[in-house]
């Protein structure tokens, strides 16, 4: 029995859900998101919230309960509030800065690094270190989140990298003369 799939998904003021030919449509001040449905759950568009329940009493449809459950909270929080990631950079040298539609990165490297901003994402840099990601899909900004992160990974020595914010970078001692 899923604890978080009983629970019915509540759908605030100003935002609109529909469903037709198997997808889950949210609209609401951040945009529109869709989710496909899954065979196995049955999705219940009452007055102001959507219940999510197994169809059947499978191990699948058991499994992916929960998770549904969850993903259309996600939509649901996409197009009221959105979803941020903000990331750090640590070395020297290093900075980020946003040039129209690109993310302008030097890490170090013999060459600046050009990051397009995908559709839907809005990247901002208060500072030179700072990269804040928003968006309205939970996945895409995690997604371009870990693409920016991937150019330089904080190494283990120094702490030199690009880093999530609150993360926790175990340092080692290097050699001891």
């Amino acid at each position: 029995m899923s604890r978080i799939g009983k629970k019915p998904v509540a759908i605030p003021a100003g935002v609109t859900a529909s469903m037709a030919d198997g997808v889950i449509t949210m609209k609401g001040p951040k945009g529109e998101l869709t989710m496909p449905t899954v065979p196995d759950i049955t999705y219940e568009l009452t007055d102001g919230e959507v219940a999510v329940r197994p169809a059947n009493s499978t191990r699948r449809a058991r499994a992916f309960w929960g998770m549904q459950r969850t993903l259309v909270q996600n939509l649901v929080v996409g197009v009221t509030e959105g979803f941020t990631k903000t990331l750090n950079i640590t070395g020297v040298g290093y900075r980020a800065n946003v040039q129209g539609s690109n993310l302008k990165l030097q890490l170090g490297y013999s060459h600046d690094v050009d990051f397009a901003i995908p559709d839907g994402i809005e990247i901002k840099t208060p500072d030179q270190t700072t990269i804040h990601i928003s968006g309205s899909d939970r996945q895409k900004v995690g997604q371009v989140a870990a693409e920016i992160r991937r150019w330089r990974k904080p190494e283990p020595y120094k702490g030199k990298g690009i880093k999530y914010a609150g993360e926790f970078i175990f340092r080692k001692e290097g050699k001891k003369k």
